[in-house]
C-alpha cells in the first residue's frame, strides 16, 4: 500500500481556502471589511513570500470561529461550500484523488487550514482521513485557540507522524510515499516521501523541483 498525502490550497484547489473563508464572511457583512480584508491580504502575501508568523496568523484566522454559534458557522459554511469552493474543484483534481483511491492507496489531505474550514472540503473529494490545524474548542464552542502543532512547514511532518503513530505505522513503514504540493512552505514533508509532487508550483518550488528532479503537473486543466 502506498501513502499518498495531498495538500488542499492551491493545490488540489485552485484558490486558499483560508483566504476565501475570510473574505467570504466580510462580503456576507458577518466580518468589517475595512478592519479585516487588509490584514487578510497581508498574511496571505507573508504566506505566499514564505515569511508567515503561523500563531499570529491562527490568532487572527480562528478569532472569527469564536466569536459565532457553531449554528450559524455552519449554515455560513454551507453557503461557502455552494458559492466559493465548489468553484475551486476542477475535474483533475477530482480525477488525480478518485486515481489513487482506485488503486487502493491510503489518501489523506494535510493541509495548515483549520478543520472547521476544510472537513466538509475533504469529504466532497471523498477523502476519509484529513490532517489539518485544529480549532481548540471547549463546551461545543470554538476558543479562537489553536489546538496542539499548527499542520505548517516542519508542523506538518510532526502532525503526519502522530496521525500515522496512533495507526500504529511509521512513514518509514511504506515503499512508496507520495505528496502532492504547490508551495515551497511544503519542502519539509517534501523532502521526507519518496515520491514528491510540485503541482502548480510557486516560483520557489518550480525551482527546486527543477534542480531536484521531481516530477511537476497541472491540475488546472
Amino acid at each position: 500500500m502506498r501513502l499518498v498525502l495531498f495538500d488542499l490550497d492551491n493545490t488540489l484547489l485552485a484558490g486558499d481556502s483560508d483566504y476565501e473563508w475570510g473574505q467570504f464572511l466580510v462580503d456576507r457583512g458577518v466580518l468589517e471589511r475595512e478592519a479585516y480584508e487588509s490584514q487578510n491580504r497581508a498574511y496571505y502575501e507573508q504566506y505566499v513570500a514564505g515569511t508567515l508568523d503561523i500563531h499570529e496568523f491562527l490568532g487572527f484566522a480562528l478569532r472569527p470561529l469564536a466569536a459565532h454559534a457553531p449554528a450559524d458557522l455552519a449554515r455560513w459554511h454551507a453557503e461557502f461550500m455552494a458559492s466559493r469552493i465548489r468553484p475551486l474543484i476542477g475535474a483533475p483534481a477530482r480525477a488525480l484523488v478518485h486515481e489513487h483511491q482506485h488503486a487502493g492507496d491510503l489518501c489523506a489531505i494535510i493541509t495548515a487550514t483549520n478543520r472547521f474550514v476544510t472537513g466538509p472540503i475533504a469529504r466532497e473529494f471523498g477523502v476519509e482521513h484529513l490532517i489539518a490545524t485544529e480549532p481548540e474548542s471547549r463546551n461545543g464552542r470554538f476558543t479562537g485557540k489553536v489546538a496542539g502543532v499548527p499542520c505548517f512547514r516542519e508542523g506538518k511532518v510532526t502532525r503526519l507522524e502522530e496521525w500515522l503513530a496512533a495507526q500504529r505505522r511509521r512513514l518509514a513503514d511504506f515503499a512508496e510515499s507520495c505528496f502532492y504540493s504547490d508551495s515551497h512552505n511544503d519542502l519539509p514533508l517534501l523532502e521526507r516521501v519518496t515520491h514528491p509532487v510540485a503541482v502548480d508550483p510557486d516560483r520557489e518550488l518550480a525551482a527546486e523541483a527543477a534542480r531536484r528532479g521531481w516530477k511537476t503537473l497541472s491540475l488546472r486543466g
